[in-house]
């Protein structure tokens, strides 16, 4: 399977937002612990990426719903799971065999996905080992006091990194995901960390899908860059496509997708949250205006890959599946075709 063919042909479906679903499941304090960390001195409730452990029938579970739905691209359950953002927990020992569990889950809910619905072993569905952006900042300080503070160095997030994209391959994911960027310099760890692990295990590199967000109505990142300042930053990787997720709901998030679509020379990914957050912190805009919204981009020819980001739910992902199927994918550039050939 070569995710760049199906590109080529279609627009493809990255699932929807995996908090969203887990929330569902109403779960305790007992259920994050499990039987393995039932002692465990803090308490854990909230470290979703420990479900991959500690149930993974329910993170099995939720990537079928999405695969049902008609999601093509299947994110990991590991959106925390390195050793900088487990240390909130004490659980920085068990960074790497978070990734190996939740990449098997994705590929076990694929496998059993395709039996159930007699398709092919190899139908052309992907794990995306999804790589978020740290709870630690390289380009700003916490400390009000002393803006050149750091509360991490360079080489902390590449080895978390690096330790992360070890477990994700490892686990057997197709593409890896650096994604929710609002910190370019973190994200560069991450290019490094991905960079130097293929080039020190001499394994053959998996593609690069690159997602950062825009914060609000200025139009930059949280670290300040401009949406061409972001992709500029980030193009040297030579990614299989950059895009935009989360901060903003896709009424918002359209100029920037239109803007993206015009200056990248790789793919385009677009997977907004549904819409803004109510007085309560939920999401209240339905399946069909989602949907209706990613139709427009997709007719406008501003995107290869859509899907949904916090608030989304599985309705959201089939409803997104639906309205574009029958739309052309953006094309790349002429340019960008000639160097993929060379």
């Amino acid at each position: 399977m070569d995710i760049r063919q199906e590109l080529e042909n279609r627009i493809l479906i990255i699932d929807g937002a995996m908090g969203t679903m887990i929330q569902r499941y109403k779960l305790t304090e007992a259920d994050y612990r499990g039987e393995r960390f039932k002692n465990w001195h803090l308490d854990v409730k909230g470290n979703n990426d420990l479900l991959s452990i500690t149930q993974p029938q329910i993170i099995t579970e939720i990537h079928k719903q999405y695969l049902e739905a008609g999601a093509d691209i299947i994110e990991t359950n590991t959106f925390s799971s390195t050793a900088i953002a487990m240390a909130d927990y004490e659980m920085q020992s068990l960074a790497y065999e978070l990734n190996v569990a939740a990449a098997k889950c994705a590929r076990k809910a694929i496998g059993e996905f395709n039996q159930e619905a007699g398709l092919p072993t190899q139908s052309p569905k992907f794990i995306a080992g999804a790589i978020g952006p740290l709870n630690k900042t390289l380009s700003l300080s916490p400390d009000v006091n002393n803006p050149g503070f750091r509360a991490v160095t360079f080489d902390e997030v590449v080895n978390a990194y690096y330790e992360q994209v070890k477990g994700l391959v490892d686990g057997g994911v197709d593409i890896l995901l650096i994604e929710t960027i609002f910190d370019t310099l973190n994200a560069k760890g991450a290019i490094f960390a991905i960079k130097k692990y293929f080039r020190d295990t001499k394994k053959e590199s998996l593609p690069v899908m690159i997602s950062g967000t825009i914060t609000d109505a200025s139009g930059r990142t949280l670290s300040g860059q401009t949406l061409e300042a972001f992709y500029t930053s980030v193009a040297h990787a030579r990614p299989l496509s950059v895009g935009l997720n989360c901060a903003l709901g896709a009424k918002e998030m359209r100029p920037y997708i239109a803007e993206l679509s015009q200056i990248a020379g790789c793919y385009v990914s677009a997977y907004p949250n549904a819409g803004l957050p109510n007085a309560m912190g939920e999401y209240d805009e339905s399946p069909d205006e989602t949907a209706h919204f990613l139709e427009e981009w997709a007719a406008e020819g501003y995107v290869n890959i859509v899907g949904g980001c916090c608030g989304t739910t599985p309705d959201h992902i089939r409803h997104i599946a639906g309205h574009v199927k029958n739309i052309k994918p953006r094309q790349l550039p002429i340019v960008e075709k000639e160097l993929s050939v060379s």
